[in-house]
């Protein structure tokens, strides 16, 4: 609900401030694990540095398999809603073509972000200027290893959670489950899911200017879409909830076997949480912008309090016309129990006697998620790109090369590799597949962490502020975000349905766990014989 937005709006401000006062100190692209490194202590930074990396690389492969499948599935409900609604025969797609969904838009992924750095900064303006209409995704859905374990992670769940926004647009669009709409297979999914990710590695292969104006464009497209939907959706909508439903409702009609109101109130911070990762990518991109130890500070923050600002504003707009949440989720309304996209449909359909209008909302709703994809795979690329440089990759020495444009190319078709990998989970077992998308929370969040706990205990006394500094403000700062990130792993470590079974059981700590395990392991047997931690480079700023 929104008020809980606020909370977590809140904590993660705290966050994101801590972030910002220790990336002014440190403008690198390695980032949180290379902060790490540094905080730490000379006994400590090297197994520190290695584990946040981590955590942080393969938390944002996840998060971008996440956006660019949900993306697909969007696609395949908009296919299925347009052609009559899984009720009228619409088409509805297997899982085979998601899947191949989802290979086009990684590839396209990939292709942005092969563009040259000028290019990409265009695309993370846009991004910057879209991204609070992407946070539909509310809707819809250590150290150095935890860092590159999250962004992989992170990139996942991106790219899928487009897939399938473009699943259910299909869906819609051939007329819904109940009226015969095109609904697709989970392959089918994927394959919108790879293609998403092929567009984003073609866009991240370009040179950093056209990232650039990608940037701006996103920019645009979320301040222009959210004001359009805020606008629109209210004014459309023939029924409209109350104002205390809208702020202080908690459901306990969920179909889930919970009833406490203060467990469900916990549960629910979980997708706002989801909703603001990835604000360290500002950090990642220091070494390619000018005046780092200010810009970088100033994109984590700006990013994190236009998305608090902007997705306030749009979830207390979609809430409002939210009136029956069990046939939201059911899955046998005509968006197959894709709730957002059943509401956008219906309230259309209620007031012109078509739900076009929606499939329009819904699509500005898929531009705001691919262009949030091309900027995850940015992160995670030069996340990578930091990593290998340093050594600390298998085969280091092919993933950090650029082009002449000074792109990390290999690194970045790497990225959407990862990605799609991890959405084959998909086809075996969603509760598997979930598992693997929660670290693109739990992956970014503790990698997050870990450089602001060093910074308020081993480096304490001797951190050397930026030019952005929290001043005496700094250490309590530091430890309410230190302490909300420990509060929110607990939280997504809990049963979210009962009775619990092999079917619900939420494999969110297994997959921390396994990712940590794996990261001391290899430290343990590997690394700590060979690693020393991240090149000091920030000497050049």
């Amino acid at each position: 609900m929104p008020l809980g937005w606020l909370v977590v709006a809140f904590f993660n401000g705290c966050v994101a401030l801590s972030m910002a006062e220790i990336c002014s100190a440190y403008p690198t692209s390695g980032g949180l694990y290379y902060w790490s490194a540094k905080l730490a202590g000379n006994k400590w930074a090297s197994l520190a540095s290695w584990v946040t990396g981590s955590f942080n690389i393969v938390g944002q492969w996840a998060s971008t398999t996440s956006v660019d499948f949900s993306l697909a599935l969007l696609i395949q409900v908009i296919i299925l809603l347009g052609t009559g609604g899984a009720n009228g025969g619409g088409y509805r797609a297997s899982k085979y073509v998601a899947l191949a969904i989802y290979g086009l838009i990684l590839v396209l992924h990939g292709l942005i972000n092969s563009l040259p750095i000028h290019w990409l900064s265009w695309f993370g303006k846009f991004g910057a200027f879209w991204n609070p209409a992407g946070l539909i995704l509310l809707a819809m859905l250590c150290f150095y290893r935890f860092n590159i374990v999250g962004q992989w992670a992170t990139a996942t769940s991106v790219d899928f959670s487009l897939a399938q926004l473009i699943q259910v647009i299909i869906l819609l669009a051939t007329g819904g489950t109940n009226g015969g709409g095109y609904v697709a297979s989970k392959y089918v999914v994927l394959a919108i899911y790879g293609f998403i990710l092929i567009l984003h590695g073609l866009i991240n292969s370009l040179p950093i200017h056209w990232l650039s104006w990608f940037g701006q464009l996103g920019a645009f497209w979320n301040a222009a879409g959210v004001l359009v939907l805020v606008i629109l959706i209210p004014s459309v909508a023939k029924e409209r909830s109350s104002a205390d439903f809208i702020f202080t409702h908690l459901n306990t009609d969920n179909g889930m076997g919970i009833h406490n109101k203060a467990y469900i109130l916990g549960v629910g911070l979980l997708m706002s949480n989801y909703c603001m990762i990835g604000y360290d990518t500002s950090a990642h991109m220091t070494e390619e912008t000018k005046n780092a130890d200010r810009s970088g500070p100033i994109g984590i923050v700006t990013s994190v309090v236009l998305s608090n600002i902007f997705g306030w504003i749009y979830l207390v707009t979609l809430t409002s016309v939210v009136t029956d949440i069990p046939y939201l989720l059911s899955a046998d309304n005509d968006a197959g129990g894709y709730a957002i996209a059943q509401a956008l449909h219906t309230i259309f359909n209620q007031r012109y006697g078509s739900g076009v209008g929606g499939l329009v909302c819904l699509g500005v709703i898929a531009v705001a998620m691919f262009l949030c994809g091309v900027a995850s795979i940015t992160s995670n690329s030069r996340m990578g790109y930091a990593f290998s440089r340093d050594g600390a990759m298998p085969y280091s020495h092919l993933w950090h090369r650029v082009t002449k444009h000074e792109v990390p190319l290999n690194i970045v078709w790497l990225s959407v590799l990862v990605a799609f990998a991890m959405a084959l989970t998909s086809l075996g077992s969603q509760v598997a597949f979930q598992a693997m998308v929660s670290i693109a929370t739990l992956g970014l969040y503790i990698s997050y962490a870990l450089p602001i706990f060093f910074r308020v205990t081993t480096a304490r006394k001797s951190f050397v502020r930026g030019p952005f500094h929290l001043g005496r403000y700094g250490v309590i700062i530091g430890w309410a975000a230190v302490l909300w990130v420990v509060f929110i792993t607990v939280l997504f470590s809990l049963p979210v349905a009962y009775p619990v079974g092999k079917d619900v059981f939420n494999y969110t700590p297994v997959a921390v766990g396994g990712v940590l395990l794996l990261s001391v392991g290899s430290w343990v047997f590997h690394a700590r014989f060979w690693f020393k931690g991240p090149i000091v480079n920030v000497d050049t700023y």
